[in-house]
């Protein structure tokens, strides 16, 4: 069974992050996807938009098909996918040597969270990036 890492385990991983890879962002304002970002982004860190339908930039950032094509180092993928979607994402976090792989609050797959921790990433599963920045605040 899955445990996620420890409170200071997850908020040095916030504190060390600088660039997340937002694989599901929509660039629909009312969506959670958008809103959790833009968030993310006004706290400090830069967002790569990952979504092969969108077509222009969202937040002002240029939007990617796949992780592969992120010239940048991934310190975070942050996942707002259906959960039976999560695996290839978790095998390409690894092959573009992401750091961490987190699965937003409802997105849980076990077997996609074991590879990924298999091959070095710390992994988050079924908890929202935005909630636990702003809970772990203190540790940041």
């Amino acid at each position: 069974m899955f445990a996620n890492p420890s409170d200071e385990e997850r908020a040095q991983l916030l504190k060390k992050a600088k660039n997340i890879a937002v694989v599901g962002m929509s660039d629909k304002p009312e969506r959670t996807s958008y809103m959790i970002a833009q968030a993310m982004q006004q706290a400090g860190y830069r967002i790569f938009p990952v979504n092969p339908k969108l077509t222009s930039p969202v937040l002002g950032e240029k939007p990617y098909a796949s992780l592969k094509e992120i010239e940048e180092p991934i310190d975070i993928v942050n996942v707002f996918r259906r959960s039976e979607f999560v695996y290839p994402i978790a095998v390409e976090a690894v092959e573009v040597g992401a750091k961490a792989l987190w699965l937003q609050q409802g997105v849980v797959n076990e077997e996609a969270a074991a590879y990924a921790k298999e091959h070095g990433l710390l992994v988050v599963m079924d908890r929202c990036i935005k909630v636990e920045h702003a809970l772990l605040k203190p540790l940041l």
